[in-house]
């Protein structure tokens, strides 16, 4: 069994001499996570400005629903999506499952009811402040909520960078839907949960620290945007 000092050393090793393997799955991790971010914000942040303004029956009602899903067990996500896209599913032709496309279905549904939330939050104390005026100047809801969406850009990139690192973290729903299949569906959540288990732990520990990396720049460029955004 290697010691923590023996699993660093060669962690940072495999990172130095840039493994194939290693950024191989560094590529796919970004890529299936950006993608659900970048849908989930482009379904949910004009969804959640729209919920703020414009009133309709059962909107209190939804936006607990939405805002409850924030917890959503990521496991029951990937049990649902795994149930539609299998063979006997509704979207079994296509052929989905344990395919990259499934895990981004898959972290869709959790990112989009991130996004959704916070943008109604950032939509709803800005129509506070100046929906009168807005309406006063004539601009329709639909056109007041892109007026929205455009003042609240600070709060909208924080709404992002949130459902982004969900989405780079996460590991439950992924290994269900896409199986974890060596240089295919297998991103960094899911090889260390695989690699520790197998006692690897110096790729586990080199993708843990590549992780944690991401995580910190991700956060870093979230206060910076937000700054820079506020400043303007």
């Amino acid at each position: 069994m290697e010691t923590f000092g023996q699993a660093f050393a060669a962690a940072v090793a495999l990172i130095a001499g840039g493994d194939p393997e290693l950024f191989e799955i560094i590529a796919l991790s970004l890529q299936v996570s950006l993608t659900a971010a970048l849908i989930g914000f482009a379904i949910g942040a004009p969804l959640g400005a729209m919920a703020a303004i414009v009133p309709f029956p059962g909107r209190k009602g939804v936006l607990v629903i939405v805002n409850a899903l924030l917890g959503l067990p990521p496991v029951v996500v990937g049990l649902i999506v795994y149930l539609l896209v299998s063979r006997a599913g509704p979207l079994g032709p296509l052929g989905l499952l344990f395919t990259p496309t499934a895990m981004i279905i898959a972290q869709v549904i959790l990112t989009t009811p991130i996004t959704m939330a916070l943008a109604h939050r950032v939509a709803e104390a800005l129509w506070t402040d100046y929906g009168d005026a807005l309406i006063v100047d004539g601009a329709s809801r639909l056109r007041a909520a892109a007026a929205l969406i455009a003042m609240g850009r600070a709060g909208l990139v924080t709404a992002f960078m949130t459902a982004f690192g969900r989405a780079i973290a996460e590991v439950g729903a992924i290994i269900i839907v896409g199986g974890n299949i060596r240089g295919y569906t297998r991103t960094m959540t899911t090889a260390i949960a695989l690699e520790t288990s197998k006692g690897e732990l110096a790729l586990a520990l080199g993708l843990g620290l590549i992780l944690i990396a991401l995580t910190l720049i991700v956060s870093a460029a979230a206060f910076v945007l937000n700054r820079s955004v506020s400043a303007r």
